[in-house]
């Protein structure tokens, strides 16, 4: 066999990890989870905005999107806490999974029998409990991925979510707000709580993951302690936990602070709302998407941490495509190719990201661990990001660019010596209970 043979036959074998009936599954449950997204958040404001509700109100009722970011709070009771009958017909990931999924779709129709501007506090109670479920859905569905794939299936199982939750919010957002020309908000909202059925329906034919948890403690404070502690301290115990955590802040920190300003940037380059529509909601998303596939299919073809130098790499190289495009202005050619490089590798650095942070979880802990790290990530995204106006002002659209694509060297240098320090983390099991 020559080496173009063995190269093919490398790259189709890494392709192939999307072909089993548990990726359909795992795009099923993140088309689930990328949903109620946008209701609780850029559907539900301009909805409200239609209905003539302030600007004040409107960002005040936003804050219903709060649970996302708490998730990790609540996420060790689901790691150990059995719901009755449901969890000895379906087990622990998938009976919590089919009843927060139908709490879920009751949610979302509530939250559309709203009538704005009237009963605002109304909304808001039931947007909270929305978002609230979603956050859990989006915990369990994470957990559910990291438990049911192995290690080298991990990156298309990141690719697979990551797409299905794009989907799910593509239906969401422009799918509700085109509904919204044909009939009222309410019946907008009924047929998006339908679209939960999609989830359900991959909850019912998943397998169950094997259980590799050990029985908790039955005493309440002894089970308080394994449930919040123990994962804490597992993390802990493992080599190069101080750089992980640094790695997993910053990795994103440049895409992060490049992409809180992308709109502004647009509109200063003098772009209307439907060029910068057509080119970063259609064409950008699509190539998000391409990039999610080929960076999954790289985690399984050279490895997890490669995946990531290759995709740290290229999200800082594209920063720079934005430079040169504040050096073209209004030149609709530079903004496809700018938008299409970044979104590409931005999908495919995002892939191998989230493979590697599941392949850190302990299986005995790994809705809270994960929750914990995506908080996190969470946290370098917004906190960090937040001086990116100042920059911008402070150094002008090209050299705020540039910065951001400086801002990758932190990050690959912790890669750097994380790849020396150990292998790529493997999930370690529990032991036996």
């Amino acid at each position: 066999m020559t080496d173009a043979e063995t190269h093919r036959d490398g790259w189709r074998s890494a392709l192939a990890v999307y072909t089993s009936r548990r990726q359909l599954v795992i795009f099923l449950m993140g088309f689930s989870s990328g949903l109620p997204l946008l209701l609780g958040f850029s559907t539900l404001s301009f909805w409200l905005r239609e209905a003539d509700v302030s600007l004040a109100a409107i960002g005040g009722l936003l804050t219903v999107a709060t649970p996302y970011s708490l998730k990790f709070l609540w996420a060790p009771l689901l790691d150990h806490v059995r719901l009755p009958y449901v969890t000895g017909w379906l087990g622990l990931r998938r009976g919590w999974l089919l009843v927060v999924q139908l709490l879920l779709m009751v949610s979302i129709v509530v939250v559309g029998q709203a009538a704005p501007p009237e009963g605002l506090g109304f909304l808001a109670m039931a947007a909270l409990v929305m978002a609230f479920l979603s956050a859990t859905q989006d915990i369990v569905v994470d957990a559910y991925r990291i438990e049911i794939l192995d290690e080298s299936e991990q990156g298309a199982g990141a690719a697979m979510t990551q797409a299905g939750y794009r989907v799910g919010m593509l239906a969401s957002g422009a799918g509700a707000l085109a509904l919204a020309d044909f009939m009222t908000w309410d019946g907008v909202y009924a047929i998006m709580a339908g679209l939960i059925l999609v989830g359900i329906a991959g909850t019912l034919i998943a397998d169950e993951p094997l259980n590799r948890r050990p029985p908790p403690p039955d005493k309440p404070l002894a089970f308080l302690r394994h449930a919040t502690l123990d994962p804490l301290k597992d993390f802990a115990t493992r080599k190069g936990w101080v750089l992980i955590l640094a790695f997993v802040l910053l990795y994103k920190y440049g895409d992060s602070v490049a992409g809180a300003m992308a709109n502004p940037f647009y509109v200063d380059l003098g772009f209307s709302g439907v060029e910068i529509a057509s080119v970063t909601k259609v064409f950008g998303v699509v190539m998000t998407m391409v990039g999610v596939f080929v960076g999954g299919a790289l985690v399984a073809r050279i490895g997890i941490l490669p995946a990531l130098a290759v995709g740290g790499v290229l999200q800082a190289a594209t920063n720079l495509t934005f430079a040169w495009l504040a050096t073209r202005g209004h030149d609709m050619t530079a903004l496809a190719v700018a938008v299409g490089a970044d979104n590409f590798t931005g999908g495919l650095g995002s892939a191998a990201f989230v493979a590697y942070l599941s392949s850190l979880c302990n299986l005995a802990f790994t809705a809270t661990q994960y929750a914990l790290l995506t908080s996190l990530m969470a946290f370098g995204r917004t906190m960090l990001a937040a001086s990116s106006g100042w920059l911008a002002e402070s150094l002008g659209w090209s050299g705020f660019f540039t910065a951001t694509a400086l801002f990758a060297i932190p990050a690959l240098v912790l890669l750097w010596f994380l790849s020396r320090i150990y292998a790529p983390p493997v999930p370690k099991e529990a032991p036996a209970g």
